[in-house]
């Protein structure tokens, strides 16, 4: 089993960026601590027709049973679950993703909140100098986003809006979803393939 990386899904529209993240990251043997806000089992709802199941404990066992991996590899916390790992700096992964992230948990991790599971983790990375990545997908951005982002990108947190490339000629929605979750993996360090790197396979003039 790799390192493990914690993924925490909030309320922001993007729902199928995180499954692909998540696709992507347990195929590559990575052990996953996800943790899902209440808003995001909505979302899950609207944009895949997916109903989470309420509790975490089944929601684990739904994941799992998708994407064919063990409880070892795949574990789900619920919002006030303290003693989970991802709550300690001696025991939480340094690697964090928030895909998709919504402006309200941005703001709360910017002002440490941490008044549910998904900000003290995101505090704990911080705190503890290690990798943050928040997706934020919201248009347009006010003042006060932009202001919550240069914080925290001054923090060294990773600053990645959903925002698709088009020059590699997508063909389908997969393939801008594929876009976004390569850029992820490339700054997680994890090899991928379902991207190539800019100027690989292409022509020189």
């Amino acid at each position: 089993m790799n390192s493990a990386i914690t993924l925490a899904i909030t309320g922001a529209s993007g729902a199928p960026y995180a499954v692909r993240l998540l696709e992507c990251l347990l195929a590559q043997q990575q052990q996953v601590h996800v943790l899902l806000s209440s808003a995001a089992r909505v979302v899950f709802a609207t944009e895949l027709n997916w109903q989470l199941p309420a509790s975490p404990q089944a929601t684990a066992l739904a994941l799992q049973e998708r994407f064919q991996v063990s409880a070892e590899q795949l574990q789900v916390y619920g919002k006030e679950q303290w003693f989970a790992p991802v709550a300690s700096g001696s025991a939480a992964p340094k690697k964090m993703v928030v895909c998709p992230c919504s402006t309200g948990t941005l703001s709360a991790i910017a002002n440490g909140a941490s008044d549910n599971l998904i900000e003290r983790a995101a505090d704990v990375v911080i705190k503890e100098r290690g990798q943050l990545i928040l997706l934020p997908r919201e248009m347009p951005l006010s003042a006060i986003h932009l202001e919550n982002m240069l914080k925290l990108a001054r923090l060294g947190v990773t600053i990645m809006p959903a925002a698709p490339g088009f020059y590699h000629q997508p063909q389908t929605i997969d393939d801008l979803i594929d876009f976004v979750v390569a850029r992820i993996l490339d700054h997680l360090g994890l090899k991928q393939t379902i991207q190539p790197q800019w100027g690989y396979g292409q022509e020189s003039s």
